[in-house]
């Protein structure tokens, strides 16, 4: 692992099935989140990811990436542009420091607005991690 180091992107379609599905299982029942009228009737065209699912995509990806034994220490995202059913998101990141067996990993996350999500994930690899996960 280097800085500078590009990780492979991780391209997400954005469900109606993935939006309430993740707003239920983080308890998010913000009207928004599920309800297409109420969503509409607040200026939106259609029900929107809520940042709790989108902090659990990120660190999805971070795993994928590493391994499942790589331990997130810190996730530190911004939300942009909305996530609707029928979007695709494509999460990218670089590492953008090394010290030790932690890294520092840019993210963004963008779908055909824009970013969806931007902001940095702290990682461990722990000292067995396989040696590909660690160059």
């Amino acid at each position: 692992m280097r800085a500078g180091e590009q990780l492979p992107p991780l391209r997400i379609p954005i469900t109606r099935t993935l939006v309430v599905a993740g707003a239920i299982a983080s308890r998010d029942y913000q009207d928004v989140h599920h309800d297409a009228e109420a969503a509409r009737a607040k200026g939106s065209p259609d029900i929107f990811m809520n940042i709790l699912t989108t902090n659990g995509l990120v660190g999805r990806y971070i795993t994928d990436h590493f391994g499942p034994d790589a331990e997130l220490r810190k996730v530190a995202i911004r939300l942009g542009a909305p996530n609707h059913p029928g979007d695709e998101m494509v999460l990218t990141g670089t590492v953008a420091s090394v010290d030790g067996d932690e890294a520092v990993i840019e993210v963004k996350g963008a779908n055909r607005l824009g970013n969806h999500v931007t902001g940095r994930v702290t990682v461990r690899l722990p000292h067995d991690a396989p040696q590909e996960a660690r160059s």
